[in-house]
């Protein structure tokens, strides 16, 4: 049974190889545009910046050096129900020098379709065994983000050799450039 987690709850990964699942619905009618929302991760070192361009991991660069962490890749409309985009992680694969793998949303040209996620609804992040396909963590996002373009929806991070994952729940305004400009 999956642990329902709270903004800012962090609760330990008890199994190395899992997958992220992201999903979302959005208000089509809205802004008139169709919606194209985008994961991206960004794997950190202590100092809580990117390795290298190779560690951010999005749909034009699916999988980290290591082979730790793979996007499945892009999904474009959000359509149907669960998981709308997925990540892979192998936690024995992981460079010895991650501490941190942060997983962000964005909305793909936000500003010229004039969306943010004030449009989006039912959104969570789950993190479930692949081998069982069982869920063992789960967070909805239930903040009303009506100026953000771009949420942080968790972070997976390592403390005393122990992983963990944090429901972070937090957006921008930017977009992903805020991101890329915090990580770098």
């Amino acid at each position: 049974m999956a642990i329902n987690l709270q903004k800012g709850q962090r609760e330990v990964i008890s199994v190395p190889k899992f997958t992220i699942g992201l999903g979302w619905d959005t208000n089509n009618s809205a802004s008139g545009s169709s919606f194209d929302l985008d994961t991206s991760v960004f794997i950190l070192g202590e100092n809580k910046k990117i390795l290298s361009d190779a560690h951010f991991v999005f749909y034009n660069n699916l999988k980290s050096p290591d082979g730790a962490v793979e996007h499945t890749g892009d999904n474009l409309t959000g359509a149907g129900d669960g998981d709308d985009e997925q990540i892979k992680i192998d936690l024995t694969k992981i460079d010895a020098s991650v501490s941190e793998i942060c997983v962000v949303v964005t909305i793909h040209e936000a500003e010229a379709r004039r969306q943010n996620f004030g449009q989006v609804r039912n959104s969570f992040i789950r993190v479930f065994d692949a081998a069982t396909n069982n869920n063992i963590l789960k967070y909805e996002l239930e903040e009303d983000f009506s100026i953000e373009t771009a949420v942080e929806f968790g972070r997976i991070y390592k403390r005393n050799n122990e992983w963990k994952f944090e429901a972070v729940g937090i957006g921008m305004k930017g977009g992903l450039q805020d991101y890329l400009n915090k990580y770098n």
